[in-house]
């Protein structure tokens, strides 16, 4: 019987493309966030180099396993949030598990207040990167001040033969009420919406993957718009169940993180790359074991109490085939 995770039974006509948000991936050496103007050291309690490098070395596993079971082999593309600094990413490439497998990354400081930004890792051996630039997004505020989110990234580049384009979002939270916070979002989707009729004056026939933590779900207006506006395809719409998610808050799951992906992606012909599949990526192994929170994502941090888990989201991941 050939093992889920059997290099043998690579897949060579397929690729992965994940996300993950990585639950507040700071450096514990807080010098090299100096360029950082809004992080502060104390946003992690008690984080020390073992602690650290634990983290480091949890998150290039999972991140290894990723869409493996259909593929045989390493995503192509990871989509990442809540990363503090260019040095977590050099640490992350060069981590036991992801090492050997010439990943490179994308990654500029954004105006964000709590000073997380997005960033793309890609294989370098079956992704060429053309291009890549950031969105700044200004959020509507009642006190007639300028406030900041996290960039959009846009990386345009040929995976294995193929143009495509990747949109990596981090999109604000729910944390002063989801109804509160909702002209956040929609003004994070209007800006990605300006970035999907950019690249399609430039072509309209644009393969386009967008990729984030949403902080909104799938039937939401913020989401559902770039839908119906844009002519994209959600497969994480069927995904989303009572039981099932990628974050879980307050006893309840929530479907934050997805990818949609243009329609050019379902018309195709056996020499392009078409949609296969997508799924949560939720290894018993991400997973509180036992407990009242059994079966949860088994999270770095509960507050300000450490748990030593991989992250507070499951990755999602879809599944390219030609």
């Amino acid at each position: 019987m050939t093992h889920p995770f059997d290099d043998n039974s690579i897949k060579h006509n397929t690729q992965t493309v994940a996300f993950y948000n990585c639950e507040n991936l700071f450096d514990f050496r807080t010098n090299v966030h100096a360029n950082h103007q809004y992080f502060s050291p104390t946003v992690l309690k008690n984080w020390t180099a073992k602690r650290y490098q634990d983290k480091i070395e949890k998150l290039g596993f999972s991140i290894s396993k990723i869409g493996r079971k259909e593929t045989g082999k390493h995503p192509a593309i990871v989509g990442l949030c809540e990363v503090g600094s260019d040095s977590v990413l050099k640490d992350l490439i060069t981590s036991k598990h992801l090492k050997h497998l010439n990943y490179k990354y994308i990654h500029n400081n954004s105006l964000d207040q709590r000073g997380i930004d997005v960033a793309l890792l890609y294989n370098a051996n079956v992704f060429d990167v053309a291009t890549s630039k950031t969105f700044t997004i200004k959020l509507p505020h009642t006190d007639g001040l300028t406030n900041y989110t996290r960039d959009i990234l846009l990386v345009s580049g040929v995976l294995d033969g193929e143009s495509i384009h990747v949109i990596v979002n981090h999109w604000p939270s729910r944390r002063e009420g989801e109804k509160e916070t909702e002209p956040k979002r929609i003004a994070s989707s209007n800006k990605l919406g300006e970035i999907i009729n950019i690249l399609r004056l430039a072509n309209d026939n644009s393969k386009i993957i967008l990729v984030g933590d949403f902080n909104d779900e799938p039937h939401n207006h913020s989401v559902k718009q770039l839908v119906n506006t844009f002519d994209f395809y959600n497969p994480m719409e069927t995904l989303r169940t009572f039981s099932r998610g990628s974050t879980y808050y307050r006893r309840q799951w929530y479907l934050f993180d997805q990818i949609l992906i243009s329609n050019h992606f379902l018309k195709t012909s056996d020499e392009f790359f078409e949609y296969d599949t997508a799924n949560i990526f939720d290894e018993d192994f991400l997973k509180v074991l036992d407990g009242k929170f059994k079966g949860t994502p088994f999270r770095t941090y509960i507050g300000k109490k450490y748990q030593g888990g991989y992250s507070d989201h499951f990755p999602v991941y879809i599944v390219f085939k030609r």
